[in-house]
Formats: C-alpha cells, sequence, structure tokens
C-alpha cells in the first residue's frame, strides 16, 4: 500500500495567529512520534499570516485515522477552537497521471 500525502489548511482569524501557532506547535513532536507518522511539517502560509498548513506523509489511512483520534490533536483543536476562522481543511492527496 502506498503511503499518503496529506496537507491540511487550518485558518486563524485575524488578530489570533499567535494562539493557534502555539496550539498547533503543541502537535509536532507528539505528531512525529506517532506510529506510522513518516513526515510531519507546520508551516504558515508567507502570502497570508493566518493560513497555517501541514505537509504530512503517513504509512498508511489507518495511521492517518488513528491520528485524527489522539489526545493531542483533540487538545490542539480545542485550544485553537475559538480562534479558528473555519474547521480545519484536511486534503488527503492522490496524484495525478
Amino acid at each position: 500500500m502506498p503511503d499518503i500525502d496529506v496537507v491540511a489548511l487550518i485558518t486563524a482569524k485575524p488578530g489570533s495567529e499567535d494562539a493557534v501557532r502555539e496550539a498547533l506547535s503543541e502537535l509536532v513532536e507528539p505528531t512525529r512520534a506517532e506510529e506510522g507518522c513518516i513526515n510531519y511539517y507546520l508551516t504558515v502560509s508567507a502570502a497570508d499570516p493566518t493560513v497555517f498548513v501541514t505537509v504530512e506523509r503517513w504509512r498508511s489511512q489507518e495511521d492517518l485515522d488513528a491520528h485524527m483520534r489522539t489526545p493531542h490533536i483533540a487538545a490542539a483543536f480545542a485550544a485553537a477552537g475559538e480562534h479558528l476562522a473555519a474547521p480545519p481543511a484536511i486534503h488527503p492527496l492522490q496524484p495525478v497521471g
């Protein structure tokens, strides 16, 4: 089974960038330590400082699903919740061609 690449877009309300950055930064170490996590990077858009992007690679869909159920995901989204402009947009990717 091929690896799964994922991009997640998380948009902060204007003025809430620091709160969202702090909440999302708490995900990096525990996520990288998860079984099935190959890569996990947290970035912010150079064009729009309210847009945070995770670039991820998982060994399988099951590993990605397990990640979404972890306590650190729940804690980060709870901490960021009122500071988000919209729900996170999570995009599993498929190669073209």
